[in-house]
């Protein structure tokens, strides 16, 4: 297992390995709350890139990579754009869900007296 220190590094082996192999490769995600550490795992059984991180702001660069991998692993291929518009795809879609969910709910029905 190897640990790349450069998380742009990490996004491209990581994108790399997927295109060799997507059908056997995988990423997970660790946390351990106890020491406060992120790590973020790519493996295809053959090789294993990792990142580890303690940093709150590597937080938005996880969701980065985990949206990219929602589009390779549903699609195949990143959207136009490349991984900047998965993360907007990304957010378009929470936002209307959001409120669709908002508009969805239903007020009390009136009391009635008697």
């Amino acid at each position: 297992m190897v640990y790349i220190a450069d998380f742009e590094s990490f996004i491209q082996e990581a994108e790399d390995l997927y295109r060799a192999s997507p059908l056997d490769t995988r990423y997970s995600i660790k946390y351990r709350h106890c020491d406060g550490k992120l790590v973020l795992k790519v493996t295809d059984d053959r090789r294993c890139i990792q990142f580890r991180t303690d940093q709150q702001q590597d937080l938005k660069r996880m969701e980065r990579i985990t949206s990219m991998f929602f589009a390779l692993f549903a699609t195949g291929e990143l959207p136009e754009g490349g991984e900047g518009d998965a993360m907007a795809v990304d957010t378009a879609a929470k936002a209307s869900a959001v409120t669709a969910a908002a508009g969805a709910t239903k007020g009390k029905k009136p009391r009635r007296k008697g």
